[in-house]
């Protein structure tokens, strides 16, 4: 392949993931004026990130599936697509109807399922495409992708925001044409003459799995998922806090909302720059940045001026951007390659779930008590990091390098 055209099929794959981390973090900015104008609880303002994610998780596994059965680009151009119409779906509401709310959900759920065809498949779709150093030069761009997304999407939403709040769910098809014309244009997938898996035996290889790998798994699982629960938690109180309490909004609330998400995406770059393959190390990182996440937690009870809380808010962004990088490499690296499609597609199920529980539990918690709010998620990431320090167990091999102590005798 062309040193030009490879660089536009990399360019086309790193387009993917940006969609999924766009579908949430664009609309935080502008929940507060939707919740105004459409007259919503918070709790009701919350569910169009909750349905959103939830959708995105159980359709993760089927579309994940089928792009083995079928193909990835088969998969991936219909989900950016159907991610497209129900942002216009919406949008459309917001703008014609007198009570769009439940359509608005519709759009949402629509998103959903086709934002399921995104990050996951872009990886298992770098992996047929690219191998060796290449594949892992790309994979880290993919990671990149997703990361600018998480720093950029408030910025958006909150510039967006200035003209009409809805105006930000007719961004999405706007972006979507881009990323399916590259898609289409410059992906080429070589045909595979191996026979697809029939579904009796992938159903088979998902309980292998959590029949010999369960405890770890379960314990990275549980991490993945409350790194991202409490990020999209903080962002949705922060988002909230900034309008009623300090009267900010517009473009300055999308930078502060970009400020954490900026730390915690360089940590993570970083991280993922340097662990290469030290297992050992990861384990360290997962269990240091848990505990950076319990002692931020903690001290936000402590304080509620704006400077200090987005000064200790930053210590729990350096904590997810220490365990998230390290989740990723245990859960590629230390899975047989038959098994790897099952298991990262069911861990971005789990930080979906993860990001969709956040937003209306953070909301039930308020209700109850800010302290209580704090000390709950502080609470939380102490135990999964006690989980991490417990159940992740590394082992020395012939040469006296670190390495995981699971084993593939299974079949």
């Amino acid at each position: 392949m062309a040193s030009k055209s490879n660089g536009m099929t990399i360019t086309a794959i790193g387009s993917i993931p940006l969609i999924m981390t766009l579908g949430n973090s664009m609309l935080i900015p502008i929940l507060p004026q939707m919740k105004s104008s459409l007259k919503l609880s918070q709790m009701e303002v919350s569910l169009t990130i909750t349905v959103f994610s939830v959708v995105a998780a159980i359709f993760i596994p089927i579309l994940g599936y089928l792009s083995d059965r079928f193909s990835r680009k088969i998969v991936i151009l219909p989900a950016l697509i159907l991610y497209g119409l129900g942002g216009l779906l919406a949008g459309f509401a917001a703008w014609k109807m007198s009570n769009p709310y439940i359509w608005i959900l519709v759009g949402r759920t629509l998103q959903g399922i086709g934002a399921a065809g995104s990050m996951p498949i872009a990886m298992a779709l770098t992996g047929d495409l690219f191998k060796g150093g290449e594949q892992s030069r790309v994979l880290g761009i993919v990671e990149a992708s997703n990361g600018l997304g998480k720093v950029l999407s408030p910025i958006l939403g909150s510039l967006l925001g200035l003209l009409i709040w809805y105006s930000v769910f007719f961004a999405f098809p706007a972006i979507v044409v881009v990323s399916v014309l590259l898609t289409w244009i410059f992906i080429k997938e070589k045909r595979n003459r191996q026979a697809p898996p029939p579904f009796g035996k992938y159903v088979r290889g998902l309980l292998s799995v959590f029949k010999y790998e369960g405890r770890w798994l379960f314990t990275v699982y549980l991490a993945g998922s409350i790194c991202l629960f409490t990020l999209f938690g903080i962002l949705f109180y922060l988002s909230d806090v900034l309008e009623k309490t300090y009267k900010i909004d517009g473009v300055v609330k999308g930078l502060i909302l970009a400020i954490p998400l900026l730390v915690m995406v360089t940590t993570s770059y970083l991280t993922g720059s340097k662990i290469g393959k030290n297992m050992i190390a990861m384990k360290r990182l997962i269990v240091m940045g848990l505990s950076l996440m319990t002692i931020s937690y903690g001290l936000l009870v402590l304080v509620e001026k704006l400077v200090p809380f987005l000064l200790i808010l930053v210590i729990s962004s350096v904590g997810t951007g220490l365990v998230l990088p390290c989740i990723n490499s245990l859960i590629t690296g230390s899975v047989g390659k038959e098994r790897r499609g099952f298991v990262t597609s069911l861990y971005s199920s789990v930080r979906f779930l993860g990001v969709a529980v956040g937003p209306p539990v953070f909301t039930r918690l308020l209700e109850w008590s800010r302290t209580g709010m704090f000390l709950s998620v502080a609470i939380l990431t102490l135990v999964a990091g006690l989980l991490a320090l417990v159940l992740i167990h590394v082992e020395k091999d012939s040469k006296g390098k670190k390495k995981r102590t699971i084993r593939y005798n299974y079949v």
